[in-house]
């Protein structure tokens, strides 16, 4: 089922407050929202919002830093496999 974006901006809220500074919460779901918009653009009308696992690509690659974010949603939405291979590096350095 469809949600809509006041209810993704609820549910990532939480997420995006452990993240980043409390000063830049807002701006992060401001720029998540608009990268759902950018998405839909890209990826067409059954698409519309960035895909769980992308959002955790870019979330893990911003590292809480608003300027990252900034960076790598872009990148997402220009070619998500580009995030997906650098979160993926990332992530095997943790283990």
């Amino acid at each position: 089922m469809a949600i809509g974006s006041d209810q993704r901006r609820r549910e990532r809220r939480p997420r995006i407050m452990r993240q980043f500074d409390p000063r830049e919460v807002e701006a992060a779901l401001d720029l998540l929202a608009l990268t759902d918009m950018a998405w839909h653009d890209c990826y067409g009308p059954h698409e519309l919002e960035i895909p769980a696992g992308v959002l955790d690509d870019v979330l893990l690659l911003a590292r809480g830093n608003l300027a990252h974010l900034i960076r790598v949603a872009r990148e997402a939405v220009a070619d998500f496999r580009d995030v997906r291979m650098a979160a993926d590096e990332e992530r095997a350095k943790k283990t």
